[in-house]
């Protein structure tokens, strides 16, 4: 038994305007999706023919061994000459590639020329301490421009990258270092974060102690506060880039398409964390053809994807999507709200931002402030804005639009993972929005949502979020553990040959998909199935809540009872009273079986640095049991 469908009250579309549309890359949707679907094959084909390829492929696609399929089969290519080598014999040579600025207003800026002299010079540092084709590196640092120029000059070389996140404790590192076998560790003496300075010397130093796989350590100076240099493993990275060895002359490797591009760990609920293994061919592909649909990238935009590199959401559309596109991306390094909540107001309109893509979690935390902080900047220069990272609450996305995008910008809401790579569910400029959905699926893809038997779920009806055919960006296995990735997304539907997103969802009458949560985010109270995104939705719809967590606690009773975490706006009190209101809300939002039985007053949740709620954290701290790996946690 499930509750009414989560979705915005009848009527509540917003629709493009008509000359947006006229001008997208993609006017038709309807008519796109329906070519994709008639032949996937013909379909990727065709879009991969806006890339250089050293070789052309034999065949497109390869299910033989399904599910470790294969893409573009026998194409050589590097995903580095189709991001920097090509642009340097265009116009875009001379164009920006990467406007950067640090939380402390320092400022540079980097050509396609400039960043492919870089990228050369530091994969020639690489290769003159014995990092050959699929060798792994790990990178560790802040958001700064050196952390792309690492990856990208690894991936010119065919070394596989490993980025880890620059707030990961040393134990995580340390194991993410041990389970790629890296040699060489890429990193800075630290980063600023808040007006802060987070040691990451310091914290690579230990997790190097206890993964001595390690053999060189290189050191970019950001900070400049004093550290320990090793003698014969540690390196400062300007003292070696400006060696004669750093030719900006560097021969890009040729790579097979299915060859490894890098491994990015991901936490599940428990257990270790997974190396998502993604390749060259498939990966340039789609990371580059969902940019430019679904944020119309045009030579113009500026475009700012505000996570971290660290992240899938900064693998594909901060460092390769859009430098694949020639398009020019901003990067800021600090916190949003340092020194002020108009920090990023004040940038969009100092670098004249044409679209920014971030989390819900970051537009919540910005809401709290009010409006007036952003209405003291000229934010016109923005056209589109984007969603990413969990499902956005209804009021978060009307306060988005309104307030930042002055009613003029669609919301790109996109839903995808670390393993697929890129978006899977994402609308399109020209496709009609509703707040708190990713719409429909991207072209090529079979996205639905079932039951435990498999069967198509009714409109309204809570079920598994499965994919039902391969895409070309797809993860091809976990780094040394191919068992567990046929376990963990093949395993349940391996008759039908679907993958399992380890999401819930529902699909409405429109075929539009309500994404509600992570299969372990589902709450069953009295018989009912229930998401936490719709309870928490509830309760940030009332102006004295800025982010909310709800967890389901056992009830003899009920099965589970609902207790609630929230975080209040400014000027908002903590009070029974409030409490009492917000019951009352929920009830009259969502309805009585959703009432909370508790409702807490916090300052924090524990989150990943990703932004995504550790509702495991809140259930394990408040039923007294250990807290499981908690690497991800922002704090």
């Amino acid at each position: 038994m499930s509750l009414e469908p989560f979705s915005p009250p009848t009527g509540e579309w917003y629709h493009p305007d008509e000359e947006l549309v006229k001008n997208t890359h993609v006017p038709d949707y309807d008519a796109l999706y329906q070519e994709a679907m008639t032949d996937i094959e013909a379909f990727w084909a065709k879009q991969a023919e806006a890339l250089e390829w050293y070789e052309p492929w034999e065949r497109v696609l390869d299910s033989s061994e399904a599910p470790f399929y294969k893409w573009f089969i026998g194409a050589k290519t590097n995903i580095v000459h189709n991001a920097l080598d090509r642009h340097t014999k265009t116009w875009r040579r001379n164009k920006l590639a990467l406007i950067w600025e640090g939380e402390q207003g320092d400022r540079r800026s980097m050509s396609y020329w400039r960043l492919w002299q870089e990228t050369n010079r530091f994969a020639n540092v690489l290769k003159s301490m014995g990092i050959n084709k699929g060798d792994r590196v790990t990178i560790y640092m802040g958001r700064i421009p050196e952390i792309m120029i690492a990856m990208l000059a690894c991936a010119k070389i065919g070394a596989v990258h490993s980025v880890v996140y620059g707030g990961f404790s040393e134990q995580a590192l340390a194991d993410r270092i041990e389970d790629a076998q890296s040699r060489v560790l890429v990193t800075a003496d630290g980063a600023w974060l808040r007006g802060g300075i987070v040691p990451l010397k310091e914290t690579a130093d230990e997790a190097v102690r206890r993964s001595p796989v390690v053999e060189s350590v290189i050191v970019v100076k950001r900070t400049g506060q004093d550290i320990h240099m090793e003698p014969g493993r540690d390196y400062w990275y300007h003292d070696l880039i400006n060696l004669p060895i750093a030719s900006t002359k560097c021969e890009t490797e040729v790579m097979d398409a299915e060859d490894p591009l890098f491994i990015l760990y991901t936490s599940g609920t428990t257990g270790k964390p997974k190396g998502v293994l993604h390749t060259h061919g498939g990966y340039q592909l789609y990371t580059s053809t969902t940019l430019k649909w679904v944020f119309d990238m045009k030579d113009d935009d500026r475009w700012w994807c505000a996570a971290d590199p660290g992240w899938i959401t900064g693998h594909s559309y901060i460092v390769y999507g859009p430098l694949i596109l020639g398009a020019t991306s901003f990067m800021y390094e600090g916190a949003p709200t340092h020194p002020y909540p108009n920090r990023w107001w004040r940038m969009i309109e100092d670098y004249g931002i044409t679209i920014l893509y971030t989390a819900p979690t970051a537009i919540r935390g910005l809401m709290r402030f009010g409006d007036a902080w952003a209405n003291r900047h000229d934010l016109s220069s923005l056209r589109l804005l984007g969603s990413v990272g969990e499902p956005i609450n209804p009021e978060a996305w009307r306060w988005y639009h309104t307030v930042i995008g002055k009613e003029r910008c669609p919301i790109m809401d996109t839903w995808w993972q670390t393993e697929t790579g890129g978006f899977i569910i994402a609308p399109m400029p020209s496709v009609p929005l509703k707040p708190g959905s990713a719409t429909r699926p991207f072209p090529g893809l079979d996205v639905d949502v079932v039951d435990e038997a498999g069967n198509a779920c009714a409109p309204g009806e809570d079920g598994y979020l499965v994919i039902k055919n391969p895409w070309p960006s797809m993860l091809r296995t976990i780094f040394g553990d191919p068992d567990r990735y046929v376990e963990q997304y093949w395993h349940r539907y391996e008759a039908q040959g679907w993958y399992l997103a380890g999401d819930s969802a529902r699909k409405d009458e429109d075929g539009y998909i309500w994404v509600i949560g992570r299969i372990d985010d589902v709450i069953k109270v009295s018989g009912y199935r229930l998401g936490t995104a719709e309870i928490e939705s509830g309760l940030v719809s009332h102006p004295a809540v800025a982010e909310a967590a709800v967890i389901g606690i056992p009830d003899e009773v009920k099965g589970n009872h609902i207790e609630a975490y929230c975080i209040l706006v400014a000027d908002a009190e903590a009070s029974d009273s409030l409490v009492e209101k917000l019951k009352d809300h929920v009830r009259h939002e969502v309805g009585p079986i959703a009432v909370p039985t508790r409702i807490s007053f916090v300052d924090s949740l524990p989150k990943t640095r990703s932004g995504k709620i550790m509702r495991r954290v809140l259930k394990a701290r408040a039923l007294g049991l250990p807290e499981g790996d908690l690497s991800t946690l922002e704090d």
